[in-house]
This record gives C-alpha cells, sequence and structure tokens, in this order.
C-alpha cells in the first residue's frame, strides 16, 4: 500500500529511510496524472520490495510541492537513502518511462 506523503511524514518516511523511493505527485484535475495511476498501482506491486510508492495530492499540499520544486504535473521523484537520484516529469511520461527510470535506479 503505498504511503501518503505530506510535510509532516517527508522527513520520516524520505529523507530518514535507507530504502529506495518512487514519489507520485499527482492532482485530481490531471489527465495525465489519473491516466498514469493504475500503471503506478501495478509497479508498486511488482516491485515490491525493491521499491517503495509514495503519492503526493497536489490539493492541499501546494507549499509542500513547492518546497521540493514541483511546479508542474505529473512529476515523479526518485530517492534512494533519503537523496533524490531523479526525476521525470511532463505529459508524456509513458508506464514504460516509469520503468525504464526505476531500472536505474534499484541497479
Amino acid at each position: 500500500m503505498s504511503i501518503e506523503l505530506n510535510q509532516d511524514n517527508f522527513q520520516n518516511e524520505v529523507l530518514d529511510s535507507k530504502d529506495t523511493l518512487l514519489i507520485d505527485f499527482w492532482g485530481p484535475q490531471c489527465k495525465p496524472c489519473m491516466a498514469l495511476m493504475p500503471a503506478v498501482d501495478r509497479i508498486e506491486k511488482e516491485y515490491a520490495g525493491m521499491l517503495r510508492v509514495a503519492k503526493v495530492s497536489s490539493v492541499g499540499n501546494r507549499m509542500f510541492c513547492a518546497k521540493l520544486r514541483v511546479l508542474g504535473l505529473p512529476i515523479f521523484l526518485f530517492y534512494k537513502c533519503g537523496v533524490e537520484v531523479n526525476r521525470l516529469t511532463g505529459e508524456g511520461i509513458t508506464e514504460k518511462d516509469l520503468i525504464e527510470a526505476i531500472q536505474k535506479v534499484i541497479t
């Protein structure tokens, strides 16, 4: 089950973590975000044990998003041992793009 991230739990769940994380920033009005949601759910199941998935709803988390330089949606941040190692952004992101980025991060 994915983690619902916000400013209050980011330090503990991401920065202090030794895990590899995929963070999905999304919004209910973002059509590409909603289209990718089933792919993110599949990825979470397929990569269980290698990668944790966290989600941040842009609704109600605008200041937190701005702090992380998340200025547009969709955007995916990849963290490894508390450090951002990659980010994918833009309307053209595909499931294949996500999987390729994950493969680079977990190897």
